[in-house]
């Protein structure tokens, strides 16, 4: 491929870097939970090549779930609510913050705490909610760090009458705002095709697709995380 030919990819890549308001609705601006694939599409192949930026997480999370068993349903409720409001005010001293949401979270707040949907927990005169606890890796917190201290924080919590705190979820992680790193994905996946380029030959050149498509991400690691988009390098004869 020609100096001219990288300098187009690399043109291109900078101008998707800059499409702020084309994706200010997007999820990759807020702060999402890690899965192995950021969303279902029709044409994603798990062969495309998965080259991007490894990165710490921004948070280690565990789902919590507060159930009650009181016969009274109010008495029931106010009781899984209460202890709710407990967690909310213990958090900060645990080094541990309360989030809800499936996709995209949002902080859980003593102003919107009771936005938590109840549910029949599977036995008579029960139920149950669930939210999220996180914790910053920082520094030198790692995913096993933080989930000492998310296990620690929920013992910490007293029970309210029949409510009790326990952790259902196994750790996952979380990134704010994924496509922010999209100029560092764009260089590795540059810096991919100069390399294929120069392995195919100097008869051939190598041309990118799929740089439409949005930052995806994965887990790499206990507490690391894969950024990327999944591109696909075509081998092409040189004109």
């Amino acid at each position: 491929m020609t100096r001219a030919g990288f300098a187009s990819i690399i043109a291109v890549l900078a101008m998707l870097g800059t499409g702020t308001e084309a994706v200010a609705q997007d999820e990759g601006l807020g702060e999402v939970i890690v899965t192995a694939m950021r969303r279902e599409a029709d044409d994603y192949s798990a062969d495309r090549p998965a080259v991007g930026l490894r990165r710490k997480a921004d948070f280690a999370v565990v789902e919590v779930a507060v159930s009650g068993d009181t016969r009274d349903k109010a008495q029931r409720e106010a009781e899984i609510y209460d202890m709710i409001r407990s967690a909310i005010a213990a958090a900060p001293r645990s080094g541990v913050q309360l989030a809800y949401g499936e996709r995209t979270l949002q902080p859980l707040t003593l102003a919107n705490y009771r936005e938590l949907t109840l549910s029949g927990d599977g036995r008579p005169d029960s139920q149950r909610t669930a939210f999220l606890a996180k914790v910053a890796l920082t520094g030198g917190t790692d995913a096993q760090a933080a989930q000492t201290a998310i296990t620690a924080f929920v013992k910490s919590v007293k029970p309210v009458g029949r409510a009790l705190m326990n952790e259902t979820g196994d750790l996952t992680l979380s990134v704010v705002a994924p496509d922010q790193y999209r100029g560092a994905v764009a260089d590795a996946i540059a810096s991919d095709a100069r390399e294929m380029a120069a392995r195919v030959g100097p008869d051939y050149g190598v041309e990118i697709e799929g740089l439409s498509r949005p930052v995806e991400w994965a887990r790499a690691g206990l507490s690391e995380v894969l950024l990327y988009m999944p591109y696909k390098l075509v081998v092409v004869p040189k004109r």
